[in-house]
């Protein structure tokens, strides 16, 4: 399968889930729950329509992971991963930072990554050994070799009560360690400020092959390196994800797994 093809779809899909989410931003009429903080809208269900019709259209034997319908499809000669809406909560709030993010993955190795910031007119882009884009320019991860002056992202989990001894001890090794730590809400974006040096790492917990598909391998190709916290290649099934621009990255690991 050729990776341009694949590019050049994923690229139209996201086009086509962008206009959507900008259509309903500001403008929602529905907002339900599918957890406590854990939020759903008629922007989200639409978008992933559209995406997964788009992608239909090229590749109509391709299998499905979405957030919002799940797995379905496919006849095991690849897989798109879909986020119609990274960042729902902000999204609900008219905060605009969200994205659309879709990866294609072969055999369980993603290949194909595209996020898009609609609001922003951001389009971010990777393909396997081909390395990273940033709106058509090539991009590639911090030189920061210091931790007293990298800037870090991370995210709460939607079920931080059954988490939050450990994710607060981590903050507060973090805290105490670097130069900053922000928490925008939106993994996929996260991990494209990692890619193009705008951070110099990112990590985060329980989250599910669509949040993180797209911006691992974003990150790889832009020179940084992407892991769970105790340090094995990261894969998309995996919940816990450390992202950097490599230089940090055994710094960083350890302040993930205090004593």
């Amino acid at each position: 399968m050729s990776l341009d093809t694949i590019a050049h779809v994923a690229l139209q899909a996201a086009h086509r889930g962008g206009r959507i989410l900008c259509g309903y931003f500001g403008n929602l009429s529905r907002i339900e729950k599918k957890g406590r903080t854990d939020l759903v809208t008629e922007a989200d269900l639409a978008s992933e329509k559209a995406i997964i019709e788009t992608i239909g259209v090229h590749f109509p034997h391709h299998g499905i992971l979405a957030e919002e319908s799940g797995r379905h499809g496919g006849d095991g000669r690849g897989v798109w991963i879909i986020d119609p809406l990274d960042g729902t909560t902000n999204f609900a709030h008219n905060l605009p930072v969200f994205a659309v993010s879709i990866a294609y993955a072969e055999e369980g190795v993603v290949r194909h990554g595209t996020i898009l910031n609609p609001v922003h007119g951001e389009l971010f882009q990777a393909s396997a050994g081909c390395g990273a884009t940033r709106n058509g320019r090539p991009i590639q991860v911090s030189g920061t070799s210091r931790l007293d002056s990298a800037l870090l992202m991370t995210g709460f989990p939607y079920d931080l009560d059954d988490v939050l001894d450990g994710v607060m001890k981590r903050l507060k090794a973090c805290l105490g360690a670097v130069q900053g730590v922000r928490r925008p809400g939106a993994a996929a974006l996260d991990l494209c400020d990692v890619a193009c040096g705008r951070c110099d790492g990112f990590w985060e917990e329980r989250l599910k092959p669509w949040d993180t598909a797209a911006g691992a391998l974003i990150v790889a190709e832009a020179g940084g390196r992407v892991t769970d916290f105790g340090g094995r290649p990261f894969l998309p099934e995996m919940p816990a994800i450390l992202a950097t621009n490599g230089t940090l990255h055994s710094a960083l690991r350890d302040l993930l797994n205090p004593s």
